[in-house]
């Protein structure tokens, strides 16, 4: 039986008030993207990252669960709450972004 699908997203945004609207986006995610009329999402957790070495750049990460894969597509192609987010993220993320995803499954 497949497990929820965890999505880890990371952005390179310079600007802390940028992030601070992309924080804003991600805070009202889990009510506002809506699938048949009811939310989908199971959880997001989102902020500004670390100063790091490690870090690579990356200055933004969110963490989004799905309870499957469909769900997860739908996010990407379909659902109009990330569709704003998207539109607003490519006016400021820098370089590339970088999606990972896996089946919680064990």
């Amino acid at each position: 039986m497949a497990g929820q699908i965890h999505r880890v997203t990371l952005f390179k945004i310079p600007n802390h008030e940028d992030r601070e609207r992309l924080l804003d986006f991600y805070k009202h995610m889990q009510s506002r993207a809506v699938k048949h009329g009811k939310p989908y999402i199971i959880s997001v957790t989102a902020g500004e990252a670390k100063p790091d070495q490690r870090a690579q750049g990356f200055t933004f990460a969110a963490i989004s669960v799905f309870s499957s894969v469909d769900d997860m597509v739908y996010y990407d192609n379909e659902c109009a709450a990330h569709a704003e987010l998207k539109a607003f993220a490519k006016t400021v993320h820098q370089g590339a972004m970088m999606v990972y995803f896996e089946n919680g499954a064990k």
